[in-house]
């Protein structure tokens, strides 16, 4: 008999509320996790008073009710509701794409006047794109064209799509952006979800509160002895990259990734705004976060003395450098399915979140998975 029912590869989101319920089942549990903290790339730590998101900013957002309850129960969440701001060529204009952009970037003032900016660019575009024989969108850049118009793509989305990327929005697949929603009412919450915010405390003690009781070591790597940590469960749950676990047997997959550059400053605001986006491409980060603002309001910015920003700059993926996103181009999507069909077949793994399903996932849907898979698996 094994001593643990799951061995438990990764202490993100996925892994740590695996484990939470498999404990609160009466399962024996370890979480292994490489880095030297749990969390993934949800960790935040403790900085001059202020909870700074190490791995990117992270907003918690959901409409179902049973993931907000869940999460609630452990910890409870704040009120940030998620504003950013775009900053092109010195100008600011509000995030998402809504009549507040559209008076900064056109000085219209009703619905009727936005709407018929845009049609008209729009419509010059479909325009010329039907002379030239184009009736679906050939790349990123046609698809943006078709569903905003030439202004919010230039400012707004092409510098920073192609710093994201890594590659011109010609060379980038339409599917990138399936959608670019446009809301004709002056309203600057970027999400539609019914709730969201910052667990009080930061995402690190929602961590700890998953893994309270469970057994966890910290700068363990799966892969620097394999066949004994297999040996350690009944079952793996395994959360890193696919093509590791297979041992890039049938190629490699494809990633971006960021690096951070994480700042003290000796103010209390240095932008006023938690998240500000640069679209211009003369700009080589895309975004600074300024993290107090993920859970300081009103006065309390100016209690705190101090800020703490963090420059995001997208890269290339190499080997060493941790996964960020996934690039889910043709050749990308056809490889990650012939792995997902294979790890099918392996009855005694679980494969669960970003990197091991090589899908986008915001947090919530995480949960929402686990809960699922939990209800599953009971005994």
């Amino acid at each position: 008999m094994n001593k643990y029912d799951y061995l438990i590869v990764g202490s993100g989101l996925f892994g740590a509320t695996f484990a939470y319920l498999a404990h609160q089942r009466g399962q024996r549990c370890l979480v292994i996790e490489k880095r030297p903290h749990v969390g993934g790339n949800v960790y935040t730590e403790m900085t001059e008073g202020i909870h700074v998101h190490r791995y990117g900013a992270h907003i918690f957002h959901t409409s179902n009710r049973q993931v907000w309850d869940f999460v609630n129960s452990l910890m409870p969440f704040n009120r940030y509701t998620n504003s950013p701001v775009a900053c092109y060529e010195g100008k600011l204009y509000n995030l998402p794409f809504n009549m507040n952009t559209f008076h900064q970037m056109w000085g219209v003032l009703t619905p009727d006047e936005a709407r018929q900016v845009i049609d008209q660019q729009r419509g010059k575009v479909v325009a010329q794109l039907a002379a030239a024989g184009v009736n679906q969108p050939r790349n990123l850049e046609e698809q943006a064209l078709m569903l905003v118009e030439h202004d919010i793509y230039e400012r707004l989305i092409k510098g920073y799509t192609e710093k994201q990327w890594g590659r011109s929005c010609t060379k980038l697949p339409p599917f990138i952006i399936k959608r670019l929603p446009l809301r004709f009412v002056y309203d600057n919450n970027y999400f539609d979800d019914l709730y969201q915010g910052i667990p009080v405390g930061g995402y690190t003690a929602l961590i700890n509160r998953l893994l309270a009781g469970v057994e966890v070591k910290t700068r363990t790597d799966f892969f620097a002895d394999r066949h004994y940590w297999e040996q350690q469960a009944d079952k793996t749950v395994y959360t890193g990259p696919i093509d590791q676990f297979f041992e890039y047997s049938l190629g490699r997959l494809e990633y971006r990734s960021l690096s951070f550059e994480h700042q003290v400053l000796d103010t209390p605001n240095y932008q006023g705004n938690a998240v500000m986006n640069f679209t211009s491409s003369d700009v080589p980060y895309t975004r600074i976060i300024e993290h107090k603002h993920f859970e300081m309001f009103g006065q309390q910015v100016y209690n705190c003395p101090k800020t703490i920003i963090t420059r995001e700059y997208p890269t290339e993926w190499k080997e060493g450098r941790e996964p960020f996103y996934t690039i889910n181009d043709d050749r990308n999507n056809q490889l990650a399915a012939q792995y997902r069909e294979w790890g099918q077949t392996m009855s005694n793994v679980i494969f669960g979140g970003r990197l091991a399903e090589y899908k986008y996932y915001d947090m919530a849907p995480i949960v929402e998975k686990v809960l699922q898979l939990s209800k599953q698996l009971k005994n």
